[in-house]
């Protein structure tokens, strides 16, 4: 056997090994404030070299400041040591969620703090380099209103609309999930880890804000059915602790479920899915079309507090149809939790009311077997914090979740 003598490390091996040393020095600032180098070698158990090496580099990227020094405390005669300290203004992480018609984007720092968010509309038939422009213009604008900088981004999650990858749906028609979908979306990895070169994952945008809202109550929820009710329908799964994928990625697909044989067409090429009856711009069509002024989410707010008959009646339908698709869900899976998630849910109780009634009427005639079905404890910045969830494999829910792809570009 040759010896292991004078060989140099792999590449690989060797850069593994350097961002696991990284990670504690962050680590240990991101519990213990300010240190010293000489601290933070004691406290991680590392070499004082390797800690200069490791602080040097993360000053010159900007993930840590010099705050002062330990001459107060300081017993001797020494130079006083620098004392070290996350940047508050340097963005560590950066989750992205990309829906029909919006993307929102939340910003955390080296303590997993959420520092910066934000939202920019874009139209539904805005191709995908109009939808990441419109990310970065975001990003930069809450880049230069918060004081925050990414020239030292250690992670990037990016949530996307439909099936991922998209090569799991290689029939879908075209324009289904978007204008030029299937060829444009699947460089949007690619585009980011160009622009900040950080290491980006990319997972359907219902699964992460599934994954936010089983991680929110202080613990993870086993079994767990979201479904988002935004500019489209989604749904995810969450069974016996673990998001579910599927086979294809479509598992918990709930806005493609038909729930209205022969119905409106669907942008998925099928008729009468719940994504045609319950989504945020039918809705506010339905209300519009029986003469109701309501023409945007703040007016269906204001319609709802009024008590308009009619959009109470819209509401109530599409509840019902989104409960009779949980009900099949739930009767098969027999989730603890269904959260009805997406800003709308937020704005018109009377949805998690009716969804309550027919999957109760849909399911087992016996208590056990009805799950607690709630509203979203947060908003529609669920998936973009769902990917930063994703990025800190903070969660059991994850295991399984492929690692980010490591990404040698460089910074602009």
């Amino acid at each position: 056997m040759p010896s292991m003598v004078g060989m140099e490390m792999p590449t690989e091996v060797h850069a593994f090994v350097r961002r696991t040393h990284t990670e504690r020095v962050l680590r240990a600032l991101r519990e213990r404030g300010a240190l010293s180098r000489g601290e933070i070698a004691e406290v991680v158990g590392l070499s004082r070299t390797t800690v200069s090496e490791i602080t040097r580099d993360l000053l010159r990227r900007g993930v840590i400041v010099v705050v002062d020094t330990d001459a107060a405390v300081r017993a001797g005669s020494g130079r006083p040591a620098e004392r070290l300290a996350l940047d508050p203004n340097s963005g560590q992480f950066l989750g992205v969620d990309f829906g029909h018609r919006r993307v929102h984007v939340a910003v955390a720092d080296a303590s997993h703090e959420i520092v910066a968010s934000g939202r920019q509309r874009y139209p539904d038939s805005a191709g995908w380099p109009e939808r990441i422009s419109a990310a970065f213009a975001l990003i930069d604008r809450l880049g230069a209103e918060c004081g925050v900088h990414f020239h030292a981004l250690q992670g990037i999650g990016i949530g996307v609309t439909g099936p991922h990858p998209m090569s799991s749906a290689p029939h879908a028609p075209e324009g289904a999930f978007g204008p030029g979908f299937a060829a444009a979306r699947e460089d949007v990895d690619g585009s980011f880890a160009e622009r900040f070169g950080a290491p980006v994952i990319v997972d359907n945008n219902t699964r992460f804000a599934a994954l936010a809202e089983a991680i929110t109550g202080g613990g993870t929820v086993e079994d767990l059915l979201y479904v988002r009710l935004s500019d489209g329908v989604g749904g995810a799964l969450v069974v016996a602790g673990r998001l579910v994928a599927g086979a294809t990625g479509l598992a918990g697909e709930l806005g493609h479920v038909t729930v209205l044989p022969g119905g409106p067409r669907c942008r998925c090429g099928k008729a009468g899915c719940l994504e045609t009856v319950a989504s945020v711009p039918t809705i506010l069509a339905s209300c519009q079309s029986r003469g109701a002024a309501v023409g945007s989410l703040d007016e269906l707010r204001a319609a709802v507090r009024r008590g308009d008959p009619v959009v109470g009646r819209v509401l109530r339908e599409a509840a019902s149809a989104v409960g009779r698709a949980v009900g099949m869900v739930a009767m098969v899976v027999n989730p603890a939790e269904v959260v009805i998630g997406g800003e709308i849910a937020h704005l018109a109780p009377v949805l998690v009311r009716q969804v309550t009634a027919t999957v109760a009427a849909e399911l087992f005639p016996w208590s056990a077997a009805m799950p607690v079905i709630r509203c979203a404890r947060l908003s529609d910045d669920d998936g973009a914090l769902g990917a930063l969830a994703a990025l800190f494999h903070s969660s059991p829910l994850l295991a399984g979740h492929p690692e980010p792809a490591r990404i040698s570009a460089q910074p602009a």
